[in-house]
């Protein structure tokens, strides 16, 4: 079923900033589980925390390909999203199928706040807000018809143009852009790892454990791994981007790579060159436009390539020729600055949809899914594992009632005819984009 063959790097930033874990097991025997949860990122960790709760006396087991947590879920950008640009609200059907969205994202804010309070967790949050923007004046239409759509929805923003973005930015680049107040910038490598490190006793974590395939036997679920089989009464697959490679709602999603570079800390020299800002994040008003983020210890992040690839590692050299495109965009933006700043670069799986929605659904009595956050997971993910959880222990709640209220994921053509429409798509986006990379 899967052929994936998934390894562990050191290339990411975020994860390079924490100190390695020691306390690392495999899965070495055969095992019985009443719960065993597929994947740890965001959505395992706190479908794991929340059965833990729930159910004291029962065998939970979370399993991952790689290194809990060093996914996905610590290769973002570090983004707890509010609002969202590019949602093709057009219409007032649109606009109410945007504010089922915006309710979710709210959830999902309060979802990890709770979290951080409880545990007291370092993750270097800021509710900083979050820039939109772009350095072309022809977009300053679409960034007035998304203020509009966010003060009508009682989110408060604000239309700034080239020389407030650059006493707040720090740089030139940008021309018009949006402020919005909500939304928080953190460090998802440390809020990641301390959900590793908070994991209840009664949950057993097993990683670099690949789940090689699964049947449904009677009423039980056998999965198959290198050299050992887990049979449990219930699974719960929060893989996101790996979902399609499980056959888990195959026809719904579908993965991007995307590649990021940090630089080292900037010198106060160099920090002062560029104003000294506060911390800040910008993300494009052109879709496949770069995120850019000023981290809390003054390194510059920049996101600027996203494409259909392989989901195994990326390669050296492909790195390598990616990291040219990074640091022409810190040149971009940044032209009196050093050339030779960026310190890490790291390739990192997102899942995506047809028309943007979530996976969240009981696919059969004892089989569960949770993913596809089109790029906004921290906050989504961390929601949807908890009340996947209390879905998957017979439970109802209002959060479940208004996750199932979203427009569902739409049907997507197979392969190669997916493929190729993924690969037209990004091709026109990045054409369009290729200003603001």
């Amino acid at each position: 079923m899967s052929k994936l063959n998934l390894i562990n790097d050191n290339d990411c930033g975020w994860i390079n900033q924490i100190q390695k874990r020691i306390n690392i097991r495999n899965l070495k025997d055969d095992l019985k589980s009443d719960y065993l949860i597929v994947g740890a990122g965001y959505t395992g960790l706190s479908a794991a925390r929340k059965l833990s709760e729930i159910h004291k006396d029962k065998k939970i087991i979370l399993i991952d390909a790689q290194l809990a947590g060093e996914g996905g879920s610590s290769r973002n950008s570090g983004y707890l999203v509010d609002t969202t640009l590019n949602d093709g609200f057009t219409s007032n059907k649109d606009l109410q199928e945007y504010k089922k969205k915006v309710k979710i994202y709210d959830l999902g804010i309060e979802a990890v706040r709770k979290y951080v309070k409880q545990y007291q967790v370092d993750c270097d949050w800021n509710d900083s807000g979050k820039y939109f923007a772009s350095s072309k004046l022809e977009d300053e239409n679409v960034a007035k018809i998304f203020s509009n759509l966010l003060t009508n929805l009682n989110y408060k923003n604000k239309i700034l143009f080239k020389d407030e973005l650059k006493k707040r930015l720090g740089t030139s680049f940008y021309n018009i852009g949006v402020y919005t107040n909500g939304g928080v910038l953190l460090n998802p490598g440390k809020l990641v790892r301390s959900m590793i490190d908070t994991l209840p006793e009664n949950v057993d974590l097993y990683e670099n454990t690949r789940l090689l395939k699964w049947k449904k036997i009677n009423n039980k679920i056998e999965c198959q791994f290198a050299k050992n089989k887990i049979t449990t009464k219930k699974i719960v697959f929060c893989t996101n981007g790996f979902l399609r490679s499980l056959n888990i709602k195959k026809n719904y999603s579908f993965p991007i790579t995307l590649t990021a570079s940090m630089t080292r800390p900037l010198s106060d020299n160099e920090f002062e060159s560029i104003g000294s800002p506060r911390e800040w994040g910008v993300l494009p008003i052109r879709p496949m436009g770069a995120t850019v983020r000023l981290t809390k210890d003054k390194r510059i992040l920049i996101r600027n390539t996203a494409e259909a690839t392989k989901l195994n590692s990326m390669s050296k050299f492909d790195l390598k020729e990616r990291v040219k495109l990074h640091s022409s965009g810190i040149k971009k933006r940044f032209p009196n600055l050093p050339d030779n700043l960026i310190e890490n670069s790291w390739s990192g799986i997102v899942c995506r949809s047809g028309n943007g929605s979530q996976i969240f659904e009981k696919i059969e009595n004892n089989i569960f899914a949770a993913g596809c956050y089109n790029g906004s997971g921290i906050g989504i993910g961390t929601l949807f594992g908890e009340q996947i959880a209390l879905m998957a222990s017979n439970q109802e709640t209002d959060e479940i009632s208004i996750i199932e209220q979203r427009k569902k994921p739409n049907w997507l053509p197979p392969q190669p005819f997916l493929g190729l429409g993924i690969y037209t798509r990004l091709a026109y986006e990045r054409f369009k984009a290729r200003s603001e990379t």
